[in-house]
């Protein structure tokens, strides 16, 4: 989350691509460290969905299907360049944003001592 934040700073300079790829990075990990945590086996996937449903209900983040898939389509069809149109850095904004949340709820559903500082 650290390297995406950091790089929306570059405004207009912005790859806007690789924001949105960390972006769904840190929500990636954070719902396979809540799977492990929760003893859950998961495939080896960037498809958020798939992750979100072998979550018990009652500890799944607030992620509407909307940007489930969107944050899932930045791991995986932006991963080549000319694959994909520029994704406007509003966009990116909001994939952080995105982020940032899940990130506030599921670190609230680990144990500190899983938990590194920041």
């Amino acid at each position: 989350m650290t390297n995406a934040a950091h790089v929306l700073k570059l405004g207009k300079r912005c790859p806007t691509d690789t924001v949105c790829y960390h972006a769904q990075q840190c929500v990636e990990k954070y719902l396979k460290a809540l799977l492990v945590y929760h003893e859950r086996d998961f495939p080896w996937t960037h498809q958020l969905g798939s992750l979100l449903l072998r979550l018990p209900a009652g500890v799944r983040p607030d992620l509407t299907p909307d940007e489930q898939q969107r944050l899932t389509d930045y791991a995986t069809v932006t991963r080549y360049p000319g694959d994909y149109e520029a994704i406007p850095l509003t966009e990116a904004r909001n994939a952080v944003k995105i982020a940032r949340r899940v990130r506030r709820q599921l670190r609230k559903r680990l144990p500190k001592e899983a938990l590194r500082a920041g």
